[in-house]
Order: structure tokens, then C-alpha cells, then sequence
């Protein structure tokens, strides 16, 4: 069977890379560039589907609505990825939150590249399809319009793991990649003569 994680870095390894949010440099182009994503998303869907009017006795309990529907699924999120460790790993997780994100990692463990973007990809994936099937399902209504404000946060929200999943696609594309994943930060390992 194929291994999945190692609890010590092996022998030989060096940290070549790593992703911190509570690096502030890192943290404002992350969140700048999921709040661009957002934005422009909902104005795509402002300009696709228009604004769901409805009389000002539902709009403020709508935009309430969404706004803790927000909350709830950047919750789920993390318990997705939480969810696609255990599965692979079985090891002991870390949630938490810091000023900039929310995040689940396994900082005890270093995992190869196929569980990390298993992990990684996991929320994009599940969340991705339900929000564009709700948006689908209920265009022109104002649900169809919330999971579109939804699909939006989402795809904004994933900048961090899409930056992650870009860097093992590209530049770290050794199945001998290990990544220690404490939740704020990712660094990347690599055997030394790679």
C-alpha cells in the first residue's frame, strides 16, 4: 500500500518552499486576490441574473440569511478538508482561525503530494458542484441568487488552496514532495539532491 504520510521527515529532506497566512505580505495578496475573485463573480452574476428583488421586509432577513450561510459553509469547508485527512491519514487534526483565515491542518505529520491535494481539493470539488447545481437549479430566484453569492465566496475563499494546488502542479511535481500542513502555513520538503 502506498504510503500517504511519514510522522518524521525522513532523512535528506529540506524545506524548499512555504505558504504562510500569518505572514501579512502573504495574507493581503491572498485575500485581495479572493476578494477580486468574489467580486467580480458576483457582479457576473448581478449582470447574468440581475438582483432578486423582493420587498424590504425580506431583503434584510435575506441578506441576514446569507450572510450566516456564509459562515456556516466557511466552517464546512474546513470540516471537508478535516474530513479528506482523516480519510487518508488518520491522524490527529488542527482547526482553527486567525485574523486573515480559517484552517485545518495535520501540523504532526508530513503528507506526500497525492494526499495533500486530495485534502486540498476536496472543499473546491464539493462545494464547487453544490453551489453551481443550486445556482443552476434556482436561477432567477433569489436562492438561485445566494448560492451564486455563495459560489462566489467559495471561489474566492479557495485562493489559498488553488495556490497550493498550482505549486504541486507545477513546481513541485515530485511524488517524493512532502508538505507539512500546521493549517496557517504549508512548507514544502524535498529530498536534498532534487
Amino acid at each position: 500500500m502506498k504510503r500517504t504520510f511519514e510522522k518524521e521527515l525522513p532523512e535528506g529532506y529540506r524545506e524548499v518552499f512555504a505558504v504562510d497566512a500569518k505572514d501579512k505580505k502573504t495574507s493581503v495578496i491572498l485575500n485581495l486576490v479572493g476578494l477580486v475573485i468574489g467580486l467580480v463573480l458576483i457582479g457576473a452574476l448581478f449582470l447574468s441574473m440581475g438582483f432578486p428583488w423582493m420587498a424590504i421586509e425580506k431583503l434584510i432577513p435575506f441578506n441576514l440569511l446569507l450572510i450566516a450561510s456564509i459562515l456556516v459553509y466557511m466552517v464546512c469547508h474546513e470540516l471537508v478538508h478535516g474530513l479528506a485527512y482523516k480519510l487518508t491519514t488518520g491522524q490527529k487534526l488542527k482547526f482553527g482561525l486567525t485574523s486573515s483565515v480559517a484552517y485545518c491542518g495535520v501540523p504532526d505529520i508530513y503528507v506526500y503530494r497525492s494526499t495533500a491535494l486530495i485534502s486540498l481539493l476536496a472543499p473546491f470539488t464539493v462545494f464547487g458542484v453544490l453551489f453551481i447545481i443550486g445556482t443552476a437549479v434556482f436561477w432567477g430566484k433569489p436562492l438561485g441568487f445566494g448560492s451564486g453569492v455563495l459560489l462566489a465566496a467559495h471561489f474566492g475563499g479557495c485562493v489559498g488552496d488553488i495556490y497550493d494546488t498550482l505549486l504541486y502542479l507545477f513546481k513541485f511535481r515530485d511524488p517524493e514532495t512532502l508538505m507539512r500542513d500546521t493549517g496557517p502555513k504549508q512548507s514544502f520538503y524535498l529530498p536534498k539532491e532534487k
